[in-house]
Order: C-alpha cells, then sequence, then structure tokens
C-alpha cells in the first residue's frame, strides 16, 4: 500500500473509527479541487458506512479568497462545534487551534508543511516526506478501506478521481500504489479523467459554487453520472473560455532567464491552468520555472501559480528545481518584504507552487526577479546597433563618395 508511516496510518484509521462510533457531530473540511472533494466524500461515505447518522456530518467550505486557516474560518467552525473536525487535502501551516471549544482533529495531506507546521493539537497523517507521494484521496482510502467490507465499491473510483486530479491522466498505478485494475475496468480511465476536468471547473469559475462540486461527488455511485451535471457543464465552458481569452499572454523573463512570467487579469482561477500549459511549451537552457500571475483574482491582491518547466523536469541532485525553495531564496535577502509576503507565500509542492501577496508587494518581488530585464536589455543592444548602423552613412561619407565618383 502507499508509503506513510505505518503508525500515523493506523492512528488516522482508529480516529476515523472512533469518530464515526461516537455518534457526534462531526465536520469535514476537504480542498475544494478534484483531490479535496474525492478524499472528503471518501471519508463521508466510511463514517456513514460505519453508523454515524448523515444529519450529524456537515461540510464547510471558506468562501473564495479564504482558507481554513483564516479568523473567520475559525468562528464558522466554532458556530456548529463539532466533535470531530477532518482537514482533507488543505495544505497545513502552523496556526492555534481551527476552533475554540474542545475538539479532536485530524489533517490529512500530502502538501509540504514546516516542521510543526500542523494547527495545535491536530493529529495528522502526511504523505509529503514518503515519495512516491500518495494524494490526499489515496491517503484517505488507505486509511478507510480496512474499517468496512462494503466500502470498496463506495470509494474506490473516488481514489482514482482524487489521484488523477493531482498527478495527472498518465499516473502508473505501481508498487507502492493500490492495484486498480478492477477499478479500471469498471470505469474507464477516461470516464475518470473527464470526470476530474468537471469536478475542478466550479472552483475555477467566478462564480466559486464549489457547493455543486460537492455534490456531483458525493451524490453519485460512479464518474460517469458526474459527466451528465449540467451545473459543472456551465462551470466548464465559462472557464474554458477565460482561459482561451488570457492563454495568448507572452511571457516576460527574469534578469538571469530562469523564471518566465505571464500576468493576466481575469476573476477566474485559471493562472494554474495557464502555468501549466506554457510550461510545456517554452524552451530555453536557463529556464527552470513558469510563473502565470492573476492581477483580477482577487481585489488588491495578486494570485499567482508556478510549474515547473518542461525542459527543467529531468534534472536531479542539486539540479532538481525546487519552487518553494526558489521562491523563499529571491526574497532571502529582505527580511522585511518576506514579512509582508506573508504565509500564503510560497505554499503548496516543490512543483507546484504559488501564492496571494499584495499587490505592492508583488510588484516589489518581481523587482527582485528582474522580471523584464533581458528583454529591455535585448532591445537596448538592439537599438544601439540599429542606431551605429544609420551613423555610417554620415554627410562627410556621402560627400567623400561623390568626389570619388
Amino acid at each position: 500500500m502507499v508509503n506513510v508511516p505505518f503508525f500515523a496510518s493506523l492512528f488516522g484509521r482508529t480516529l476515523t473509527f472512533c469518530s464515526a462510533k461516537a455518534h457526534k457531530p462531526t465536520l469535514i473540511l476537504p480542498d475544494k479541487d478534484a483531490d479535496g472533494l474525492s478524499s472528503g466524500s471518501i471519508l463521508h461515505h466510511s463514517l456513514t458506512t460505519l453508523g454515524l447518522p448523515p444529519s450529524l456530518i456537515s461540510t464547510y467550505f471558506p468562501p473564495k479568497g479564504s482558507n481554513i486557516f483564516d479568523e473567520s474560518t475559525s468562528d464558522a467552525i466554532s458556530a456548529t462545534a463539532p466533535s470531530y473536525i477532518f482537514v482533507l487535502d488543505q495544505g497545513s501551516r502552523k496556526t492555534p487551534p481551527l476552533a475554540s471549544h474542545p475538539h479532536t482533529c485530524l489533517v490529512i495531506d500530502h502538501h509540504f508543511a514546516s516542521e510543526g507546521g500542523f494547527p495545535e493539537n491536530a493529529e495528522y497523517v502526511t504523505a509529503h516526506d514518503c515519495p512516491p507521494v500518495a494524494t490526499s484521496a489515496l491517503l484517505t482510502y488507505h486509511i478507510c478501506l480496512p474499517l468496512h467490507q462494503d466500502l470498496d465499491d463506495k470509494i474506490s473510483w473516488l481514489c482514482a478521481l482524487g489521484t488523477h486530479g493531482d498527478l495527472g491522466s498518465t499516473i502508473k498505478w505501481q508498487p507502492p500504489f493500490p492495484d486498480m485494475t478492477q477499478t479500471f475496468k469498471q470505469h474507464p480511465k477516461k470516464t475518470i479523467n473527464d470526470a476530474v476536468a468537471l469536478v475542478n471547473a466550479p472552483r475555477r469559475s467566478p462564480a466559486y459554487n464549489v457547493s455543486d462540486a460537492w455534490d456531483a461527488v458525493l451524490n453519485v455511485s460512479s464518474p460517469a453520472s458526474i459527466l451528465e451535471n449540467e451545473k459543472l457543464k456551465d462551470a466548464s465552458f465559462e472557464v474554458r473560455r477565460e482561459t482561451e481569452r488570457c492563454t495568448h499572454t507572452p511571457p516576460k523573463f527574469s534578469a538571469d532567464g530562469s523564471i518566465a512570467l505571464l500576468t493576466i487579469s481575469s476573476e477566474a482561477q485559471i493562472h494554474p491552468i495557464i502555468a501549466t500549459r506554457w510550461a510545456g511549451h517554452l524552451k530555453s537552457g536557463k529556464l527552470e520555472i513558469v510563473m502565470c500571475a492573476n492581477k483580477g483574482y482577487l481585489p488588491g491582491l495578486v494570485n499567482f501559480s508556478c510549474r515547473v518547466a518542461k525542459v527543467a523536469k529531468a534534472r536531479e541532485g542539486a539540479e532538481k528545481v525546487d519552487i518553494i525553495q526558489k521562491l523563499e531564496s529571491i526574497v532571502a535577502g529582505d527580511e522585511d518584504l518576506r514579512t509582508r509576503l506573508g504565509e500564503s507565500f510560497a505554499r503548496g509542492h516543490k512543483e507546484a507552487s504559488g501564492g496571494i501577496v499584495g499587490k505592492q508587494e508583488w510588484e516589489e518581488f518581481k523587482k527582485l526577479m528582474g522580471i523584464g530585464e533581458a528583454e529591455k536589455k535585448k532591445a537596448e543592444e538592439k537599438q544601439a546597433k540599429e542606431k551605429k548602423a544609420v551613423q555610417k552613412n554620415t554627410l562627410a561619407n556621402y560627400f567623400g563618395k561623390s568626389a570619388k565618383a
């Protein structure tokens, strides 16, 4: 099975079982993408199969631009006073307890977290340091599957949906990942991949109707049913239209040529899509990271996504690209700016990171990267050459040529 510490996964399994048998209010906090929603659905099905009434289970999605570590989320959680809180695929950071009242909290995740980077008093199961890194859906599946014999048919396809959502459609289901042969016989990979695109659409659309995606994933028994959901289709169309409008933005490069930046303005969360697209197309020996910054997603803020350029993905050892480390190194000499960039800077994975920062801080960060300096230098060199060529045709040269004639 997946590579996670045995006692961590066993503890997660025990806590899940105990929460179901306790028959107390339980809150699920899944992330809004295919991996998070699949993870949440796996847990929901597991709890109800073990006997926890659905009426005791609630789900909460922070509004657009917020996250579960915000004070507003803490207030929302405390208002419902759940006894058990499950945090799924949200990333993690060191914070006070997620709620002010007594509760038991379990974090299931696979994102980078600094040492001790979890909410106070929370237990956690993380796959980040256990390659090949399992997704949150795969981790939750690993924890829950042994809890009841009737779970396999309910949650196996959800495990595939979430894993394909994060690791892509070309993932090889080889050990230590589970054997999903039977799952793919019943639910073809193409159907699962098409469902991933639809499930991810609401969180990317300007309307941000994440609950539509949650309902679609939780209340069906197969990925094929997701493909018939009209709300998801409408959201997907809107996202595709915005992506096409913004995807042709020309990139600018950092002074050292290692970073390509595309700047867009859209109320849709399409910056990760555009960064991924360009990461596969740009070719340069120096290029390491492709970054897309969206100045229109949230008022007064810049949301940016980074991906490792395809030309740099094969690097290993000391040359292997670590986006989080690269971003942090750029601001390492400016403690004041790093503080102002905040906790939402350089979050996510080493291969797929990003952040949310203020517009003023973004401009300062761009300056440190030297964005546009390479193009400016080329333009100045070209202008100098053209000027030199014009200067060769002087008045003295002209009369000199006439005299010889």
